[in-house]
């Protein structure tokens, strides 16, 4: 079920169904939460789950000039509050929704029972990519997002996932074309500047889920195991024959590992 909901003046579109302990599910750069649908499908089965557009995408408005992942982080926070949800949640976040989910966790962690971090990165842009990223997001706001999509697109999914389903890839390019050029260019600024939360992980007390398609080519598997290893209580999972996009590739696949660990 799709719902409007009203926080600090910002109307949030979220999907909202079934009963039970909370997960929140957030989708990734310039996406909406129709990226998770296999996964709303298969956990609303067992569990409230809540999967909102963020600010300024989807079916939710708010675009700002530059929104960081703080502000990302504390928008969920107050949605929460707003739907009444009032136990610990098992947040899931997917690239851009993982650099939120750190900023989640330290903000707001007696909000969380677990975290889920999916095909994304701990550390910082280098500068030379916060750079390119100023710099598509002065493109966009002049261009539209076809800039994004040309750029994005090859990077996305595992070649066997584009050869073999290429409806999952023309929707993810349906998401970032029809995306707010406001709200690409905002979270590119966000982007830029988020912080290196590296250091910080060894510090991290949650059960944490750590998931990378084999052939992330955005968020390697190398990288994302290394980041894993510092977190105290974190596990790795490959997903065989998946990119950057792996709940959308192999959705059987990610639904039984995020089961396993949901239900440990």
């Amino acid at each position: 079920m799709l719902r409007d909901i009203q926080v600090n003046g910002v109307q949030f579109r979220v999907a909202d169904e079934g009963l039970g302990p909370v997960i929140l599910f957030v989708h990734g750069f310039p996406l909406n939460h129709s990226m998770w649908q296999a996964q709303i499908e298969e956990f609303s089965r067992t569990h409230r789950v809540i999967a909102p557009d963020l600010r300024g995408f989807g079916g939710t408005d708010g675009a700002l000039y530059s929104v960081s992942m703080e502000q990302f982080a504390d928008d969920l926070a107050e949605l929460l509050d707003a739907l009444a949800v009032e136990g610990p949640v098992i947040f899931c976040g997917l690239s851009m929704g993982g650099y939120i989910a750190w900023q989640f966790a330290q903000r707001h962690r007696n909000r969380l029972s677990k975290l889920i971090v999916c095909d994304t990165r701990a550390a910082a842009d280098s500068p030379e990519a916060a750079a390119n990223r100023l710099k598509m997001a002065d493109i966009v706001l002049r261009e539209g997002p076809e800039p994004v999509a040309w750029a994005m697109m090859p990077k996305l999914f595992a070649q066997c996932s584009s050869d073999r389903c290429p409806a999952i890839v023309a929707s993810v390019r349906q998401m970032v074309m029809t995306s707010n050029p406001v709200a690409i260019a905002a979270a590119h600024r966000g982007m830029a500047v988020r912080p290196d939360v590296t250091g910080w992980l060894p510090t991290l007390d949650l059960p944490t889920l750590v998931l990378c398609g084999e052939h992330d080519a955005i968020s390697p598997a190398s990288e994302m195991k290394s980041f894993a290893e510092l977190i105290p209580d974190a596990e790795f999972a490959l997903i065989a024959d998946a990119g950057h996009m792996a709940p959308m590739e192999q959705p059987q696949a990610v639904n039984a590992v995020l089961r396993r660990f949901i239900e440990s």
